[in-house]
């Protein structure tokens, strides 16, 4: 009680408390700190959720702690729909987390057909954790009155790792960076050998929070400020003098070599040259690290995929360019994708195409360039699963029109002016460099130019989402169609099964089925009576038919194809009600009774 009057003696902390007192009544009260709006002062626009539990803005950016908690939160307010867990750890000891969002309520998840989704392999790509994040967030809180979705949670499951590279996700947030790197990871690297690491990387030269350019004064420059924008630098022609030359990048040469922020990125490891198929060692693809699957990121979603043979359907979020990707990496891998596999990649691009206006559908050795060990190849050729990269943002989301791809172009100098109302931009302004001397620093930030503006965040978030549900949704759909029975006399009977696949996907890849990475499709039949003999009709019509001389009751079939269907048939003796089960790991789990 002293101590209590001796405080109310003192003005300062009299007004703290009353502070915290009147903070306290407002909170509980009103809720005007707690939610901006009331349920019956919204109006529910098309298409999204009215009244989230999970209140997440999606014009920003996060972090590992921001997508930590944002997971955590979807998963206590969805018990019944998201399930969390970590698949592992990085390199620094962060967790890699996992949402499975389904209804769990409807079936068994480890056995729905499976749609695997990640984003941010590369540090700098980060708005691939958002867009993957947003589906988690999208299908658990549009469950409630969107049949479209309900439907889809009963039958699919949805694995979703926002980020796979959560250490250098964070270097890239909270560290000295230029929008294109680091692409990497952060395993220590000490280049240039004088015992120091990632010590000569980028360097805040003016304290300003970003790194930007550097540009000099010269009368012989090849570089001159844009008349259209005095922001922009444009090079001049060959008959032409400059005012300025470009010297890089905003840095210092802190370990004398001569040489300015080269320590930690001469080489920097990729790990999207590090999946096991197609790997190549670093002196032919540049960038893969010591073996497939040496870093732990990799190698724990390599395990929980494999840990899940249900996965049907992968996406992977990278940036930018505006495509669809699909594989081979490598022109050596143009034969694993046959005729049957790419019309399917095909029918699911071109929606996509419709989904992502400015988005093209492209095949990366052929459009792009040759790429080895990459997570495209792995998923497909490795393990059968139908996969797509979408390389997120492109200038066309600008305008609406197709623009240049260069991020320092007018166009983008324009979006900035008008737009983001030069909220991209760092003024040049003067700098005396202990190297250069007088000089100039400034550029754009790097939240721009590969990363997307705020506002066009969640605008491109959701489309991405629709284009990685619309390929969730043809992941097979089977169904016992047809049970009959034919009597053959002396008490014998042949039953008949048409199983069905209404979906694009087939229950195995043409790959899978090439290369038998996974197990056969089972359809058992269940009856009182003595099961003679199973077999896979090849025609119906004329009764042509391929006999399973062992464990007739439970027939293999290779592959239930899609938009198509599989007949067998049994001879059975004795007997009445008949049970039709399919057992499929891709294709998930049916049947039927008659």
């Amino acid at each position: 009680m002293k101590g209590m009057k001796a405080d109310i003696k003192k003005p300062k902390h009299m007004k703290q408390f009353i502070l915290k007192i009147f903070t306290s009544i407002l909170v509980l009260s009103s809720g005007m700190y707690v939610q901006a709006q009331q349920p019956n002062q919204v109006f529910k626009a098309a298409g999204s959720p009215v009244n989230p539990k999970v209140t997440v803005t999606w014009n920003r950016y996060y972090d590992h702690a921001g997508i930590s908690e944002i997971c955590k939160k979807i998963a206590a307010a969805y018990p019944d729909l998201a399930k969390l867990q970590s698949i592992g750890k990085s390199y620094e000891g962060r967790d890699l987390w996992c949402l499975t969002i389904t209804d769990f309520k409807k079936g068994n998840a480890d056995t729905k057909p499976g749609m695997y989704i990640d984003g941010n392999i590369h540090s700098n790509e980060i708005q691939g954790a958002e867009f993957a994040l947003y589906t988690a967030w999208y299908l658990t809180e549009s469950f409630g009155d969107t049949k479209f979705i309900q439907e889809l949670l009963e039958d699919k499951v949805f694995y979703i790792v926002p980020t796979i590279n959560p250490d250098a996700r964070d270097s890239y947030m909270h560290k000295p960076n230029t929008g294109s790197s680091p692409r990497s990871g952060v395993i220590p690297v000490d280049n240039d050998g004088d015992g120091l690491v990632n010590e000569d990387s980028y360097d805040d030269i003016n304290k300003d929070g970003h790194i930007t350019m550097m540009r000099r004064k010269n009368p012989n420059g090849r570089w001159k400020v844009d008349p259209k924008d005095p922001r922009n630098m444009i090079q001049v022609g060959p008959d032409e003098k400059g005012d300025y030359e470009l010297l890089g990048i905003e840095g210092i040469d802190n370990d004398g070599d001569g040489r300015v922020n080269e320590d930690g990125y001469t080489f920097e490891y990729d790990p999207n040259r590090d999946w096991g198929w197609g790997w190549q060692p670093n002196y032919i693809q540049n960038g893969a690290y010591k073996y497939p699957f040496s870093l732990p990121e990799n190698r724990a979603v390599m395990e929980f995929v494999m840990k899940h043979p249900n996965i049907a359907a992968a996406q992977s979020f990278h940036n930018a360019g505006g495509m669809i990707l699909r594989g081979p990496g490598g022109q050596e891998d143009v034969g694993t994708y046959n005729a049957q596999d790419i019309a399917v990649y095909d029918a699911i691009a071109k929606k996509g195409e419709e989904l992502i206006p400015g988005y093209k559908y492209l095949v990366v050795y052929k459009d792009l360039y040759s790429a080895y060990g990459g997570e495209l190849d792995w998923f497909y050729a490795g393990r059968g699963i139908y996969t797509y990269s979408n390389e997120l943002w492109t200038p066309f989301l600008m305008y609406m029109r197709d623009a240049t791809r260069d991020p320092f172009d007018n166009a983008s100098f324009s979006f900035d002016r008008y737009l983001l109302f030069q909220d991209a931009f760092v003024p040049w302004a003067e700098y005396d460099h202990p190297q250069y001397g007088k000089i100039e620093v400034g550029g754009m930030k790097k939240n721009f130019g590969r990363a997307h503006p705020g506002f066009l965040l969640e605008s491109d978030a959701h489309r991405n989402m629709a284009f990685s549900i619309y390929h969730g949704f043809h992941t097979p759909k089977l169904e016992v169609f047809e049970i009959t029975e034919k009597d053959l006399g002396d008490g014998l009977k042949e039953v008949t099964a048409v199983i069905t696949n209404s979906r694009l996907m087939p229950t195995h890849s043409s790959q899978d089925v090439k290369n038998k990475i996974e197990r056969p499709d089972y359809i058992t039949l269940t009856t009182s009576g003595k099961i003679i003999s199973g077999m896979v009709v090849e025609n119906r019509d004329l009764n042509l038919s391929t006999e399973q001389e062992q464990n007739p009751a439970t027939i293999e079939v290779a592959n239930i194809p899609g938009l198509g269907s599989v007949t067998v048939k049994w001879i059975v003796q004795g007997g009445g009600k008949y049970t039709v089960s399919v057992d499929s790991k891709k294709g998930g789990t049916v049947s039927a009774s008659k």
